[in-house]
């Protein structure tokens, strides 16, 4: 594994750079499929959330689904795509979450998030397994009274930015919610782009609900690293209650 995750970089590096590279005489339309993410209890170096990390490469396309409707609509979209397109598979996902998905051919935009759930009092940033906890946290939030409107992002890169910085603007809250660590993680980019486009709008500071910045532990501890609904709803109260 240590030598073929370099390996594997590098080949991901090259196919993005073909189009810059050839001054455009050249695409490379490679799609590049990989499981990731915690919580089915593999070795922590099956469980890393390395979005962060392939998303700084120029050139390179990154999407994570969150449910199979998405999964199937945004892997036609990449199977389509002129360029090299990095799809995330969150593992979690693989069992979690069963949907009836029709083949009809019709693939997702690439570069769009998807407004899962309308609202007016915060904003619910998320995508991959996580997305699964943070639909959960909407509901609960929804019996006290809190209505959270919840984005998927789903294309890592390119980010869809008007959808998140309209939906901030209408709330004036946000809360970001992922599985990988938080230190350099994507959402701290979102972060801030928020803080360079909405500070006027804010009522409160961008909380973030991630990962922490250690090594994904054991199966023993997986549930405590991997963002819970109590965690989101907290961070939610903080930014409601900011004065």
């Amino acid at each position: 594994m240590g030598f073929i995750y370099p390996a594997m970089n590098q080949i991901i590096s090259h196919a993005a750079r073909m189009r810059n590279r050839t001054r455009g005489r050249l695409s490379c339309p490679i799609v590049f499929r990989a499981p990731f993410g915690g919580g089915i209890h593999a070795p922590e170096h099956h469980s890393e959330s390395t979005e962060s990390l392939f998303a700084h490469i120029p050139g390179l396309q990154v999407l994570i689904p969150s449910s199979p409707q998405r999964a199937y609509g945004l892997l036609l979209a990449a199977m389509r795509n002129p360029d090299p397109v990095l799809f995330l598979e969150p593992k979690r996902i693989y069992r979690l979450v069963k949907q009836n998905v029709e083949d009809n051919g019709q693939a997702l935009p690439i570069g769009k998030c998807f407004t899962l759930r309308q609202g007016t009092d915060v904003t619910l940033v998320s995508w991959g397994a996580s997305m699964h906890e943070t639909l959960q946290a909407a509901d609960q939030l929804a019996t006290q009274g809190v209505s959270a409107e919840v984005i998927d992002v789903a294309s890592i890169k390119p980010l869809d930015a008007d959808t998140i910085l309209n939906s901030v603007d209408k709330t004036g809250r946000c809360v970001i919610i992922h599985e990988a660590a938080k230190t350099c993680g994507v959402g701290a980019e979102i972060s801030a782009l928020i803080a360079e486009n909405c500070l006027s709008s804010l009522k409160a500071p961008v909380q973030r609900v991630t990962g922490y910045d250690v090594t994904m532990p054991y199966f023993e501890l997986e549930k405590q690293y991997i963002p819970s609904v109590k965690r989101i709803v907290d961070s939610v109260n903080i930014v409601r209650e900011y004065a």
